[in-house]
């Protein structure tokens, strides 16, 4: 399987760029709504150190790439499009924007921290990123609320069947990946009663909100860092406790795709991700002030931000590891490291064996740890970067 990252946010504050930046796709940009309508997918990568170096091997990448010992590794980056006031009523492309934001693992909330776009994405002065920030999340969590409030009338309705509670609402929001027992840990945490109809409205409020935060998590990228306006409103927003849930990543989506573009036409040599580049063709006078701005910025956030975003969307905030197959004799039947996988953080060996396939699942005897030709059991839980063999009846 890929993760797929969801990429939100209002009209106008450069998510299309940050798609485009990311994945180097030619989604149309502009200044207006709309400008994305359908949802856009295409494939982004994050970073890993790769494991082949250590066993003196050079990989040979199936997907995604390696570029001096950085193992690229492909995540599924969707543009959504149709955030807007009242989207969870069905306003502007309301309802599609809801089905299409569910199919995504994990948010990035594209934000113009210059605070140059209102609210329905207009041109504008002094709006504060928090409107935004807090737009989102209210959006999601009348979404959540309006969907929790259902399974509390079902329960109701079904109360004398003696049904747990828990299993009812758990139903009703199976659509968002959160099972009975996740619920009822929720409902404790908040220190409620497992009665939902005795529950308050704040009450049903703050478990709906919960349980979007476990659910859609997200990760805020603060565009447009490159202004002293947006660099301002970091400071501030980033230190207001109301936030602290919140990842927060600098960003300047218009940097990258320049970056991205110079490194094409040979101009300059990018890793993206890196904290600087190196020119490398005759640049205009104009060109070169330009890159220079840009570099400027770069040494000072650590890179421009967006695969940094992504990045802590995949393995802050989901707590992705990654896995590389392998081989303890040192045999590769196609290749050395042809492959590198993201999996959950509690995934197992046998967990990673139905992974690869259904069948070696099926067949799994033991694996073994390739860097100390150690058998590992079936539940024993991997490691990020761990180098893995199966040996299963069915290979």
């Amino acid at each position: 399987m890929s993760y797929r990252i969801g990429l939100v946010g209002k009209p106008s504050v450069g998510k299309s760029t940050f798609f485009n930046a990311a994945t180097m796709n030619d989604v149309p940009e502009g200044a207006y709504p709309f400008t994305t309508i359908d949802p856009s997918i295409g494939e982004a990568y994050v970073r890993t150190d790769c494991a082949a170096p250590e066993f003196e091997k050079t990989c040979q990448p199936s997907v995604g790439a390696c570029e001096d010992g950085t193992r690229f590794v492909p995540v599924k980056l969707v543009d959504v499009a149709g955030l807007v006031p009242g989207a969870h009523e069905g306003k502007g492309l309301g309802n599609q924007f809801l089905t299409d934001l569910n199919e995504t693992d994990v948010l990035v909330h594209v934000v113009d921290f210059s605070g140059t776009t209102d609210l329905e994405g207009e041109s504008t002065e002094g709006h504060d990123p928090r409107k935004d920030i807090d737009f989102l999340e209210d959006e999601l969590d009348a979404w959540y609320l309006d969907i929790l409030e259902k399974g509390i009338q079902r329960y109701a309705d079904r109360h004398m069947a003696d049904d747990d509670p828990e299993d009812v609402l758990a139903e009703q929001l199976s659509a968002f990946g959160i099972i009975a027992a996740e619920v009822k840990q929720v409902i404790l945490g908040l220190g409620l009663e497992v009665t939902p109809m005795e529950w308050e409205p704040e009450e049903r409020e703050s478990l709906a909100r919960e349980i979007r935060k476990r659910t859609k998590p997200m990760v805020v990228a603060a565009n447009k860092m490159d202004t002293p306006e947006a660099q301002e409103n970091w400071e501030s927003i980033t230190d207001d406790p109301e936030y602290d849930h919140l990842e927060f990543v600098p960003v300047s989506a218009h940097a990258e795709k320049a970056l991205k573009n110079a490194n094409e036409q040979g101009a300059i040599e990018y890793t993206p991700g890196d904290a600087e580049f190196e020119i490398v063709g005759d640049l205009p006078e104009e060109k070169a002030a330009g890159l220079e701005q840009i570099q400027s910025f770069v040494e000072r956030y650590d890179g421009t931000g967006v695969q940094r975003a992504l990045e802590a969307a995949a393995f802050d905030v989901l707590d992705l590891k990654a896995v590389f197959p392998g081989t303890d004799s040192g045999n590769w039947t196609n290749g050395p490291f042809r492959d590198c996988f993201l999996l959950p953080a509690d995934a197992t060996a046998e967990e990673f064996a139905y992974h690869l396939h259904s069948d070696i699942g099926d067949g799994f005897l033991h694996a073994i740890d390739c860097r100390d030709s150690r058998q590992v059991s079936a539940d024993t839980v991997l490691e990020h970067r761990d180098v893995v063999e199966i040996i299963s009846t069915n290979q």
